[in-house]
C-alpha cells in the first residue's frame, strides 16, 4: 500500500499546536487505498513524562455513537430489526410517552436524536456529581440501564418533532444491540466491528491491557494543567469506548472504503451509504444528520463527521466518502477543544481534497427590503432539558437591525451571542442565507438559514451544523421578551 507524505501533516500539526496549547495531541490522515499517516505530540501522561503516540489509548467519547449506529445497522442487513417503533425490539424496559397520543419513537428516530428522549433523565445526579452527563466512580457498580430508568425511559416530547442531542438515545440503541443479538454490547463489538476491522487496542470497557495506555485526561486552567479524575457512564453505548489513532484510522479506513477494512468488511457499501445520507433536516438548506453521523457541506463536498467530548479529552472524526478521505484527532487536555479541534480537522479535510474555505463573503448585497420580516423573536424548539440548546440559544433569539446592519442576538449569558453577531448574506440566489463571524473563538463562519411558510412569511431560523432551531412568534406575541 502506498504511503502518504508526511511532512505535509507535520507542518499542519505543528500549525495546530501554535494557536492551541495541548498537553497531547495527536492527528491523522486517511486515504482509501494508501497506508495512513499519523502525527502525534506532548504528553499522554505528565507526572511520568509518556509521550503520546498512535498507539496511545484515548476516551473517544461520543464516537463511541457511530460504533453504535454501525452495529444497529448490521442488524438491519441481516433482517433482524427494522426502522419501525424501538419498543418491538426492548426488552430490558420501555420508551415511555408522555402522551398516550404521541407517534412511537422509532429505530430512526433514535439514529437521529428526535425520538423525544431527554438529554438528562436524573438532573439532580448530573449536577451533583460536578460532572456533566450522568456518570459514577470508577470503582462503584454502573446499574444496568433497566435499572437506571427504573424500567422505563419517558420521552420528553412527541417523537419526530425536536432533534435534541442525547446521550440516552444511543444508550437505548445499545440495549437494542444487545437485546436482539443476545450479546452484551462489549462482545458484540469485539465481534462485529473491533475485529473484523483490526483494532486489537479497542474496547468498550477499561481492560487492563486498555489501562496500561490509557492518556489522563487535564484541564488547562489558570494555574496550568490539572490531572482529572476519571468516571464512567451509564450511557456506554454512547460514549465509552475507548481506541488509538492507529486502530481509528482503520475504522474511518473502511468508513470511506465502502465499509471494508484491511482485515474484513463491517457493512455493504449501499447500506453504509444510506447511513451518510440526510435522514433529518430541519430545512433543506442545513445538511441535517444521517444516521448517527452529523452532514456537512465543505465547499460543495459531502463530509460526515462525528467529535467526542469528556472531560479531559476531545476527538474528531471528519471524512469526505466521496473523496476517499478522512481526517482523526485526538487531545488529551487542551482550551476550547470541543470548537477548534472541528475547525481544524475541517480546515485540514478542507485542504486534502480542494474545497474552498468557508469566508464571509463581501461581495452579496444586503436585501433590506426582507429585513422587517426577518426582524423579530425567536423561541428555542428544544426540550426543557437540553443544555446545549439553551446554552446558546438561551432565552429567546432576537433579529434585529442595529448601525444599519441586520444582527443576530440571543439572551444568554454568552457574551458574544448576547451582544449580537452581523449577519452577512452568503447567498447571492437565496437572501434568507447568512453567514456569523465566529473566528475569534476558533469556529468556522457558520451558516444562519430562515425558514419561511408557503404564504412567504419567515418562519424560523436554524444554525447549521447543531440541531439548534427556533420559531418565529406570532404576531400577537412579538411585544413580550423572554
Amino acid at each position: 500500500m502506498p504511503q502518504t507524505d508526511q511532512q505535509p501533516l507535520r507542518a499542519s500539526v505543528d500549525e495546530i499546536r501554535s494557536r492551541w496549547p495541548a498537553i497531547g495531541l495527536a492527528v491523522g490522515v486517511i486515504r482509501r487505498g494508501v497506508t495512513p499517516s499519523f502525527c502525534a505530540d506532548g504528553f499522554a501522561d505528565i507526572a511520568s513524562t509518556t509521550p503520546v503516540t498512535v498507539d496511545t489509548v484515548f476516551r473517544i467519547a461520543s464516537i463511541s455513537k457511530t460504533f453504535t449506529a454501525i452495529a444497529v445497522m448490521q442488524l438491519w442487513e441481516r433482517g433482524l430489526i427494522d426502522h419501525g417503533p424501538a419498543n418491538e425490539y426492548l426488552q430490558a424496559y420501555r420508551l415511555m410517552p408522555a402522551n398516550p397520543d404521541w407517534r412511537p419513537a422509532t429505530v430512526r428516530h433514535l439514529l437521529t436524536h428526535t425520538a423525544g428522549v431527554p438529554e438528562w433523565v436524573h438532573p439532580s445526579r448530573m449536577v451533583n456529581s460536578g460532572w456533566f452527563g450522568e456518570s459514577y466512580p470508577l470503582g462503584e457498580r454502573l446499574p444496568t440501564l433497566a435499572e437506571y430508568y427504573r424500567g422505563g425511559l419517558r420521552l420528553a416530547v412527541e417523537p419526530g418533532t425536536i432533534c435534541t442531542y442525547s446521550d440516552h438515545g444511543f444508550a437505548t440503541l445499545g440495549q437494542i444491540v444487545q437485546d436482539v443479538s443476545g450479546l452484551p454490547l462489549e462482545d458484540y463489538l469485539r465481534e462485529h466491528i473491533f475485529g473484523p476491522l483490526g483494532m486489537a487496542d479497542s474496547d468498550l470497557l477499561r481492560s487492563e491491557r486498555i489501562r496500561a495506555r490509557l492518556a489522563t485526561g487535564y484541564r488547562l486552567g489558570a494555574n496550568g494543567a490539572k490531572a482529572l479524575t476519571d468516571r464512567q457512564w451509564v450511557t456506554s453505548a454512547a460514549s465509552s469506548i475507548y481506541s488509538t489513532p492507529r486502530d481509528m484510522a482503520r475504522y474511518v479506513a473502511a468508513l470511506v472504503g465502502d465499509g471494508a477494512g484491511e482485515s474484513g468488511s463491517i457493512l455493504k457499501p449501499e447500506t453504509l451509504a444510506m447511513t451518510y445520507r440526510a435522514h433529518y433536516q430541519p430545512v433543506p438548506r442545513i445538511p441535517g444528520m444521517g444516521l448517527a453521523f452529523f452532514r456537512v457541506d465543505l465547499g460543495g463536498h459531502a463530509v460526515v463527521e462525528h467529535q467526542g467530548v469528556l472531560p479531559g479529552f476531545n476527538s474528531q472524526i471528519l471524512l469526505a466518502p466521496d473523496n476517499g478521505v478522512g481526517v482523526i484527532a485526538f487531545t488529551n487536555g487542551s482550551r476550547n477543544a470541543a470548537a477548534w479541534l472541528t475547525a481544524e480537522t475541517e480546515r485540514l479535510l478542507g485542504e486534502l481534497i480542494g474545497a474552498p474555505t468557508a469566508v464571509i463573503r463581501r461581495d452579496i448585497p444586503p436585501h433590506p427590503e426582507i429585513w422587517g420580516d426577518l426582524c423579530g423573536w425567536y423561541h428555542p424548539r428544544a426540550q426543557r432539558t437540553d443544555l446545549q440548546a439553551w446554552s446558546v440559544l438561551g432565552a429567546g433569539v432576537q433579529v434585529l437591525v442595529r448601525r444599519g446592519r441586520l444582527q443576530i442576538r440571543t439572551v444568554t449569558p454568552v457574551p458574544a451571542l448576547h451582544r449580537g453577531l452581523v449577519l452577512h448574506p452568503d447567498d447571492d440566489t437565496d437572501p434568507y442565507v447568512f453567514r456569523i463571524d465566529l473566528s475569534r473563538y476558533g469556529i468556522p463562519p457558520t451558516r444562519i438559514v430562515f425558514s419561511r411558510d408557503p404564504a412567504g412569511p419567515t418562519t424560523g431560523v436554524h444554525v447549521d451544523g447543531l440541531p439548534l432551531s427556533a420559531e418565529k412568534r406570532l404576531h400577537r406575541e412579538r411585544s413580550a421578551r423572554p
